[in-house]
C-alpha cells in the first residue's frame, strides 16, 4: 500500500462521507458487541465459579424435611428429623464417601463476649472435615479435630470479622470468648471466600448438641463424593435417600421428606447451561459483525459502479487486472481494520469501566474478555472485510474499458 493509494483512498472516502460513515459504524458497532456480550458472559462465568467455589464442589447434602405423600399408614405433612445414627447408617452403607461433616441447629445467632468487647455472629457445628468441605482456609492456628468432637471440647476456630470485633489487635489463640453464656477456646481463624461465611464460628458438632439442645439431631448432613464421577454421585443420592426412606418410613420417591442434593451435578449443569449463553453470544456476535461485512461489501460495489469510468480509463492507459483488484481491497482493508480495532477498544473500555463503577453481585463478578480472543475476533473481522471487498474487485477489474467510457454515471 503506497502513499498514492492512501491519498486515493482518502478521497473516495470523504467524498461519501456519511456512507462510509455508517458502514464503519456497523462494523465497529458489530465487533463492539461481540466484546461486551463476551465479557458479561464471562463475567457471569466467573461469578457463578466464585459461589461454588465457597464450598467443595463434590458434596451430597443431606437435610430433613416434611413427607408430601401418604405411606405404610402415615398421613402427608410428618416431619424427617435426621440424627447422628442417620449419619452412621449411610458411612456404613454407601461406598465412595471421602469426607463428611454433620450440623446441628444450622446458623445459630449468639452474643459473643470477649473483655469489653461484645458482638453477634453466627454459631457454626460441624466435624474435623467440615473445613474441607466449606473450602475455607485456616490462617492461624487450627480447624477442629477428632479429639474435640470425642471429649466435646469447647473449642472454636473464628472468622476474621469476629477476631476483628472482639480482640483488636490482640492474639486470639488460647483465649476464651463468651458465646452465650458458654466459654470457647479460640484455637484457629479462617478465611472463606464465600458470601457472609466469614461471620461466623465453627465448634465440634458434639458440643454443640450437648450444650445447645442435648440431643442428636443433625439439621444438614454433609458427605464429599471424592474424584468419583458426576453420575455416580447421583447414584449415590439416590441410594443415600432409599435408606433413610427405610429407616423413617417413607416414599422413597418423596423428595420432599429427605432433600439429597448432589452440588457437582447442579454445578456441571449450570457450566452447561452457561457454555450454551457463550454459544449463543457468539452467534448473535458473528450476526452482527457479518451484518456489518456485508455493509462494506455493498458500499464498494456501490463506490466501483460510480467509479467506472475512472477505472476504465485506468485501464486503457494501462493498469493491470491486479492493481484495479488491490486498489478496492486496500480500501475494505482499511474501513473494516479501522473501525474493527476502534469497536474492539471501546468494548474493552466499557467492560474496564463496568469493572470500576459497578459493584460485584453475587453471580456476576469481573466482567472481562481473553486479550486473544479480542484480537483473533478482529483480524477476523478484516479478513471477513478482505473477502468482502474481493467480489467488488472482481468486477472491477472486468471491466470493459471501452463500455466503462461510455458509461455516463
Amino acid at each position: 500500500m503506497n502513499y498514492d493509494s492512501l491519498i486515493e483512498i482518502y478521497y473516495v472516502v470523504r467524498n461519501n462521507k456519511l456512507r462510509t460513515a455508517l458502514t464503519a459504524f456497523s462494523v465497529a458497532w458489530g465487533i463492539f458487541i461481540l466484546i461486551v456480550l463476551l465479557g458479561t458472559g464471562r463475567g457471569l462465568r466467573n461469578g457463578t465459579e466464585e459461589q461454588f467455589k465457597a464450598d467443595a464442589t463434590n458434596t451430597i447434602w443431606v437435610n430433613g424435611g416434611k413427607t408430601s405423600m401418604a405411606y405404610n399408614g402415615y398421613q402427608p405433612g410428618r416431619q424427617i428429623g435426621l440424627t447422628n445414627e442417620d449419619m452412621d447408617l449411610i458411612l456404613k452403607k454407601v461406598n465412595g464417601i471421602d469426607k463428611k461433616s454433620g450440623t446441628a441447629q444450622g446458623h445459630i445467632l449468639k452474643t459473643m463476649r470477649y473483655g469489653n468487647q461484645k458482638a453477634t455472629f453466627n454459631v457454626r457445628s460441624g466435624t474435623s472435615d467440615h473445613g474441607y468441605l466449606e473450602n475455607l482456609k485456616i490462617t492461624e492456628g487450627r480447624f477442629l479435630n477428632e479429639n474435640d468432637m470425642a471429649q466435646f471440647r469447647k473449642v472454636c476456630v473464628i472468622g476474621q470479622p469476629v477476631k476483628d470485633a472482639l480482640f483488636k489487635q490482640e492474639y486470639p489463640m488460647g483465649k476464651y470468648i463468651d458465646v452465650g453464656g458458654i466459654a470457647f477456646e479460640v484455637v484457629g481463624t479462617f478465611y472463606d471466600q464465600g458470601r457472609g461465611d466469614m461471620d461466623r464460628i465453627y465448634i465440634p458438632v458434639t458440643t454443640a448438641q450437648k450444650v445447645f439442645n442435648g440431643q442428636n439431631y443433625l439439621d444438614v448432613i454433609w458427605l464429599s463424593t471424592g474424584d468419583l464421577p458426576v453420575e455416580v454421585g447421583s447414584a449415590m443420592a439416590e441410594e443415600i435417600r432409599r435408606l433413610l426412606a427405610l429407616r423413617h418410613s417413607f416414599n422413597p420417591m418423596d423428595k420432599n421428606a429427605v432433600g439429597a442434593f448432589n452440588n457437582r451435578k447442579e454445578y456441571e449443569r449450570v457450566m452447561k447451561m452457561l457454555s450454551g449463553i457463550r454459544v449463543f453470544i457468539w452467534i448473535i456476535g458473528i450476526g452482527t459483525i457479518i451484518a456489518g461485512v456485508v455493509g462494506v461489501s455493498n458500499i464498494l460495489i456501490i463506490s466501483v459502479k460510480e467509479r467506472t469510468k475512472e477505472i476504465g480509463i485506468r485501464k486503457a492507459l494501462g493498469a493491470n487486472p491486479f492493481s484495479i483488484v488491490s486498489l478496492i481491497l486496500q480500501e475494505s482493508l482499511i474501513i473494516t481494520a479501522l473501525s474493527g480495532y476502534t469497536g474492539m477498544v471501546l468494548g474493552v473500555a466499557v467492560l474496564e469501566l463496568f469493572k470500576i463503577y459497578v459493584p460485584a453481585k453475587d453471580f456476576f463478578k469481573n466482567p472481562e474478555v481473553d486479550f486473544t480472543v479480542a484480537i483473533s475476533a478482529t483480524f477476523i473481522l478484516i479478513f471477513a472485510g478482505l473477502l468482502a471487498g474481493f467480489f467488488p474487485a472482481m468486477r472491477a477489474a472486468r471491466i470493459n474499458p471501452v463500455t466503462a467510457l461510455k458509461d455516463e454515471v
